[in-house]
């Protein structure tokens, strides 16, 4: 029976080509949907499923979190890391960060508006927490919706208070 009903299928599909070819009609190309911004994709990078790609960051528990105690030098270099990824976001580099929940050591991500791993780990070297070995960072390509690049600027939007305020 499945095997019938497969054939029945492919059948049909290989037959509306021939279909539309002898009626002498070609299939009209697919329209953009009504709210469909061309200029606005266009800026934001986005193909034509409004997506991109972008390099996925994973910050985890790195070697010396445990052995740096002292709380004002952690103070400092969470400073820091909070500073960098205040530039790095001003910049245009940093698409979207936040904390995760620690399970399996993973304390944080970046989405990083690079599709280049080399390019993604040279801006995030430059974060304080990671060159003192709080964190260590996995890296990943991701391809998303290149809408996240407009997150920085509704976020500015809504934020009512800074980091640490």
């Amino acid at each position: 029976m499945f095997h019938a009903l497969r054939f029945l299928v492919s059948a049909a599909l290989l037959a509306l080509p021939v279909a539309c070819a002898s009626s002498g009609k070609t299939p009209a190309a697919t329209a953009p949907p009504p709210a469909y911004d061309a200029a606005l994709a266009e800026r934001l990078g986005a193909d034509d499923l409004g997506m991109r790609s972008y390099v996925l960051a994973i910050l985890k528990t790195g070697p010396q979190d445990a052995a740096i105690t002292d709380k004002d030098q952690r103070a400092d270099l969470f400073a820091g890391h909070f500073s960098n990824m205040g530039r790095l976001a001003e910049d245009g580099k940093l698409v979207l960060a936040g904390p995760l929940g620690g399970e399996d050591g993973r304390r944080g991500l970046f989405i990083l508006n690079t599709a280049d791993i080399a390019t993604a780990q040279e801006w995030v070297a430059s974060d304080p927490t990671i060159e003192a070995g709080i964190f260590t960072v996995d890296y990943s390509k991701y391809y998303g919706s290149a809408a996240l690049m407009q997150v920085n600027e509704v976020h500015a939007k809504i934020q009512k208070k800074g980091i640490g305020e």
